[in-house]
């Protein structure tokens, strides 16, 4: 028997199947998406139906590029599959080949789109089940309930498509079919998770850090840049957008009340995003706020700071609790650099007593008592943008 040899991966979508009249456009930009993430195997080629994409594997190792497919946001499941001609002994002869270097349980699963293919699926897994069997039993069993492989055999009209590992992907929508916004990346445990979550809706994001220097560190800068590193795989590359807030945030504090100054700072900060925002065709700002966790994420802080802008602020983990935020950390290896002892702008001038629930007509009174609006622009006008890759190295970045 011929040496098995993979021909295609063939991708599932996610929920690009409900989308109707908008469903070659979400599978174009899935197709983009895949491109632009195994880019460093020019040899790969893509084949778009209504129901699947197929990548042309042309020499590749399936177990190469699997671990980049699993960052895909859109895709169902993909699995490596052999081609093989409509007619039975093609099927049976591909479905030992398949086999042949596993053990275990298998379950055979025939799909038969072509219906004037001669065999019927029962009959069809029969058949299957039973040359696999003959060749290879006892070191694989038929367990049609949890079955270590399902043996999938898809006969279309053009070929037959057999796969028998199948990975599941991270589903979702392709990153980009949402538009764009701009993620207010603190460094802390949530803001990533927000990111993530934001992209997997379809969102491509960039990223807006504020720094406070000398009050915060490079190494606090260099935690946010190795965040932005780790979630950019989502989506190939992010745009990080690093403000200079020191002047900002020290005007701040020698002019307004310590209880109001949280307040004041989230509502400047806002302004800033808004701006980089619109400068860089993002439709929304996002952070990661969940309702209660500190005091500027009461309600009724949100709503006083909310008011400083006019474009949309999505807050993807505004319900979850600090555990499910911690646990979807973790998996996506963000907690560990999150939890680096390095402060942020947010932390270094924490008040003993902030308020929590702050009236707007106060804070407006507080904002009145210096000129913040040439800080703003100075700020937006400062800010450095960097491109981050899931490969950059930072002290090879290139500044913007």
């Amino acid at each position: 028997m011929d040496e098995l040899k993979y021909e295609y991966i063939l991708v599932r979508f996610g929920e690009l199947s409900t989308k109707g009249k908008n469903r070659n456009d979400f599978i174009k930009r899935l197709t983009l998406n895949m491109q632009r993430a195994l880019k460093d195997y020019p040899q790969l080629k893509y084949e778009k139906t209504r129901d699947h994409i197929y990548i042309h594997l042309n020499g590749v190792d399936p177990k190469e590029i699997s671990p980049v497919l699993r960052n895909v946001f859109g895709l169902r499941s993909f699995a490596p599959t052999v081609k093989v001609e409509n007619n039975e002994e093609a099927i049976l002869e591909g479905a030992r080949k398949l086999m042949s270097d596993k053990k275990g349980t298998f379950k055979v699963i025939t799909r038969r789109a072509n219906k004037k293919f001669p065999i019927h699926s029962d009959e069809m897994n029969r058949k299957v089940a039973s040359a696999v069997l003959h060749e290879y039993g006892p070191e694989l069993k038929v367990d049609v309930h949890e079955p270590d492989y399902p043996l999938i055999v898809e006969i279309r009209n053009e070929a037959t498509y057999l796969m028998a590992e199948t990975t599941m992907g991270l589903g979702g929508y392709p990153v980009g079919v949402g538009g764009k916004a701009l993620l207010m990346l603190s460094g802390g445990i949530d803001s990533p998770i927000a990111g993530y979550l934001t992209m997997k809706r379809g969102v491509e994001i960039e990223c807006i850090h504020y720094a406070s220097m000398p009050y915060t560190s490079q190494e606090a800068l260099n935690k946010v840049k190795e965040l932005a590193r780790i979630i950019s795989r989502y989506q190939g590359r992010i745009k990080l957008h690093i403000v200079p807030f020191t002047e900002t945030q020290l005007e701040i504090y020698r002019n307004c009340d310590e209880q109001y100054a949280i307040t004041i700072m989230r509502r400047m900060m806002y302004r800033i995003a808004q701006k980089i925002a619109e400068k860089n065709d993002c439709l929304a700002i996002v952070n990661g706020e969940s309702i209660g966790q500190v005091a500027s994420q009461t309600l009724e802080s949100m709503s006083v700071i909310n008011k400083v802008v006019d474009i949309p602020v999505i807050r993807p983990v505004v319900t979850y609790d600090k555990l499910e935020i911690i646990d979807l950390a973790e998996k996506l290896h963000t907690y560990e650099v999150s939890i680096l002892p390095y402060e942020d702008c947010c932390t270094i001038f924490t008040p003993k007593n902030p308020v929590t629930r702050p009236h707007i007509n106060k804070v407006e009174n507080q904002e009145q008592r210096f000129n913040w609006q040439p800080l703003i622009d100075k700020a937006v006008e400062e800010t450095e943008d960097i491109m981050i890759y899931p490969t950059t190295v930072f002290d090879e970045e290139d500044i913007l």
